[in-house]
């Protein structure tokens, strides 16, 4: 077994809201780990960086099969160089792409994923992304969509919402924990402490619920407003934005609902997302 332990999602789905909540657990510090120290506690597996240093040259010129099959020898040398267990945060949907894996399970420990309503990820979608709800509904969608690949990220594989959170969560078992986001916001002792447990830090509930409280939202969207956040998206928008659950109820027509639940209705229903009145 490896040492990385994965943290997964669709985007806008709640990945760094975990990173957070362990960077803070592992921290065990008084005040909250500042925003730009994150990358201390959980690396991203779409960092060029580690790209170009294989490929010899800028991950920016590489196309999707190049990078596809540089991944295993990435996630290889992450592994190799961490001390111990190493977080890393993909938004690559679970299985393979022009034939090489979109992770490597060789070299990995389990994975934490996390599960978003997708009429709520529309709506933040339009916000990070600068694009109109109708965009985000066709790519939530969409089983070919991958990100772009630029000078801060490598292209990732996302494949549809329903393809993606039908991915990680057929994989459930005692290593891979898959948690609704929705539950971390109604429910964050019951839900982080499952997070805790995974990694082995599960024994101090006062540890837990300060991580919690230094991860929440209002104390993320504080140090970003003072210091801003490196990965927000360059929209206009910043990055902790509300991060309310429910939020379509005020945003989304009941046509751009239906349109949501005909594309994924099955994986909807398998999260409890269905809302009354469209069964």
């Amino acid at each position: 077994m490896g040492n990385i332990v994965w943290l997964a999602s669709y985007p806008k789905s709640g990945n760094t809201w975990v990173r957070a909540f362990l960077a803070n657990l592992v921290a065990n510090r008084p005040d909250p780990v500042p925003l730009d120290e994150l990358s201390r506690y959980a690396e991203d597996e779409a960092d060029p960086d580690l790209f170009s240093a294989l490929a010899g040259k800028p991950s920016a010129g590489l196309d999707l099969g190049e990078i596809a099959a540089l991944r295993p020898q990435v996630h290889a040398a992450i592994a190799q160089r961490a001390q111990g267990t190493r977080f890393v945060k993909t938004h690559n949907m679970a299985g393979s792409f022009d034939g090489h894996p979109l992770h490597n399970w060789q070299v990995s420990a389990g994975a934490i994923v996390v599960v978003r309503n997708p009429l709520d990820v529309a709506v933040s979608m339009t916000h990070h992304f600068g694009i109109g709800l109708d965009e985000a509904i066709e790519r939530l969608a969409d089983p070919n969509v991958a990100t772009g690949n630029d000078a801060l990220f490598v292209s990732q594989i996302l494949g549809s919402w329903s393809l993606h959170v039908q991915g990680w969560a057929d994989m459930a078992n005692d290593r891979v924990l898959v948690l609704r986001y929705e539950d971390l916001i109604d429910k964050p002792v019951k839900a982080f402490a499952k997070v805790a447990r995974l990694v082995g830090l599960g024994q101090d509930r006062t540890r837990i619920e300060r991580a919690i409280r230094h991860a929440g939202f209002q104390s993320l969207a504080s140090m970003e407003k003072k210091h801003g956040f490196v990965e927000a998206s360059g929209k206009g928008a910043r990055f902790f934005r509300k991060g309310r659950v429910n939020e379509w109820r005020e945003a989304l027509s009941r046509e751009q609902v239906q349109r949501v639940l005909a594309a994924h209705r099955e994986q909807m229903q398998r999260f409890g997302y269905v809302p009354a009145g469209y069964a």
